[in-house]
């Protein structure tokens, strides 16, 4: 069953859609409705640049090789034919493109409310919150602190409310107040009973994948056969750069593979660091990390979801930092974008920044990637609401500054910009209004006025004086001021209440048994 926010009937396009309201609070926000890319993609390679990094690729895995520290993963690739020398695999070009070429170029994900459905692939994107950082900053406390369930919970509860946010990715901060070994399990009950949208599950070791996939399971009232006939969740997983990749990762992708999920492969691949200094070299490297996982997995289970992640950026090379939302990470995630279209794999990105607070640098560097993004053709863009410092902070405020990015994002998809109908042409209104008068009035603006245009529902369109007038309030403070509103009124959406006990008796029976080891 949907939420309220998405059935509520709505004023269409430009005018925000419906208002989402929670006991009294109203933003004006655009309906559910995950955007499909129809403009043509950004492709800065020719031919033969494409070709070229494709070659390079290819030569990596062939007379350079990746480092597996897995041993099941070595027989397993011993078995397919590859050359296997200790944990060094290498990798034939034919092997490699005959198995990625048994990828899905599109599939869905289905949560446990199938009206939040989405599609990974084609002219799809989607966007997800903030992941992973261990750290947390909101304008009450003016600093930056260690995460707790609380805070975790808030930012699950901003992945829920705001309708432009399609999955909800990794834990949107480390809740550091639980201990290691069952933090995956508060997080994702958590997860599953404030949200209702597409889950995830960190690939850390066998318990928690097989914990997060059972709760999923749990959560959707499923059998086991129905889980497993369709994709119902996601793993991503970042290679060991330079050119390795790790065993608790490619452990939990086979297991998630092996039951039909989804698994993304994003190689961490920073230029001038953990990757040449040159984009074109940085952008190999990562496309051949991503390949030979993304082979493994074809030839386990020929077919399995996977796409292709790309998180390539470069650092300060005056002090080792690293720095997104540049030029580079912009032309990096184009050229990627035209690799995965090349291997005919759905493609995942990220929206970051650098900045240590939600000022005008996080925005504009925000945008930077979120644009490359719908450049590149992206499909799934993970940390696209909340990201600061790196990755290291998670920030409400910034979330919802994001989201008014992604809705104007949504928004330029809208076909109705760009229709050409006679309506549209408005010949008629134009004639009415001649070589005088405006166009306010007329039937033509007033029949339309309401739709015509994006109205923001952070952004302040009055003019210096009014904004003054109203209380001079900056943007990350109308940002806090909504943010402790949608979460004081916050509804969680709804869950059969025998479901929600059965996941939190699974919950106490695995910590009652000692979680997931801490040691991998």
């Amino acid at each position: 069953m949907a939420d309220t926010d998405t059935k509520r009937k709505t004023r269409g396009g430009g005018r925000a859609g419906a208002a989402a309201r929670r006991g009294g609070a109203v933003i004006e926000q655009m309906p559910w409705n995950p955007p499909i890319l129809i403009d043509p993609p950004v492709e800065p390679l020719g031919p033969e640049g494409v070709e070229a990094i494709h070659d390079g690729a290819m030569r990596i895995l062939e007379e350079i090789g990746i480092q597996f520290l897995n041993e099941e993963t070595l027989g397993i690739l011993r078995e397919a034919g590859c050359r296997v020398d200790g944990d060094l695999v290498f990798m034939d070009r034919d092997f490699v493109m005959e198995m990625v070429g048994k990828a899905p170029s599109e599939f869905t994900l289905t949560p446990r409310n199938p009206d939040r459905k989405i599609t990974i692939g084609g002219r799809h994107i989607t966007f997800g919150n903030v992941s992973s950082p261990p750290n947390y900053w909101d304008m009450s406390i003016g600093t930056k602190v260690p995460g707790t369930r609380e805070m975790c919970a808030n930012l699950l509860k901003l992945t829920q409310y705001f309708n432009c946010i399609h999955f909800a990715g990794g834990y949107p901060v480390e809740p550091v107040d639980i201990h290691a070994s069952v933090r995956h399990l508060d997080v994702v009950y958590d997860k599953l009973t404030l949200t209702d949208k597409v889950m995830h599950a960190y690939s850390l070791g066998k318990e928690r994948v097989e914990d997060v996939m059972e709760m999923v399971r749990i959560a959707g009232g499923l059998t086991d056969e129905e889980f497993e006939a369709t994709p119902r969740m996601y793993t991503n997983i970042n290679s060991t750069s330079p050119l390795k990749h790790d065993h608790p990762m490619i452990d939990g992708c086979l297991r998630l593979v092996r039951r039909g999920q989804a698994v993304v492969v994003t190689p961490f691949t920073l230029a001038g660091a953990m990757a040449p200094v040159t984009m074109a070299g940085a952008v190999a490297q990562s496309i051949a990390e991503a390949l030979c996982a993304i082979a493994l997995f074809q030839y386990v289970r020929p077919g399995a979801p996977c796409a292709i992640g790309t998180f390539t950026s470069n650092v300060d090379m005056k002090s080792g930092a690293p720095a997104f939302g540049t030029p580079e990470y912009m032309r990096a995630t184009q050229m990627t974008g035209q690799l995965a279209r090349f291997y005919g794999l759905p493609m995942r990105s990220s929206g970051v920044c650098a900045a240590n607070v939600p000022d005008g640098q996080a925005m504009w560097e925000t945008s930077n990637s979120l644009w490359a993004a719908v450049q590149s053709g992206t499909n799934m863009v993970y940390h696209a609401a909340g990201w600061l410092e790196g990755g290291l902070i998670a920030s409400p405020e910034k979330f919802i500054m994001d989201c008014e990015i992604l809705q104007q994002i949504q928004r330029y998809m809208d076909p109705s910009l760009t229709a050409t109908g006679p309506e549209d042409i408005a010949l008629d209104a134009i004639k009415s209004v001649g070589n005088a008068g405006h166009f306010f009035g007329i039937q033509h603006t007033q029949d339309r006025y309401a739709t015509a245009f994006y109205q923001p529902f952070l952004s302040d369109w009055k003019n210096y004086e009014g904004w003054e007038a109203a209380g001079g309030v900056w943007t990350q403070e109308r940002a806090h001021a909504m943010f402790k509103s949608i979460i004081a009124n916050f509804e969680p959406p709804p869950l059969d209440p025998a479901i929600k006990e059965e996941l939190a008796a699974f919950v106490a029976r695995r910590k009652a048994e000692g979680g997931a080891p801490t040691d991998f």
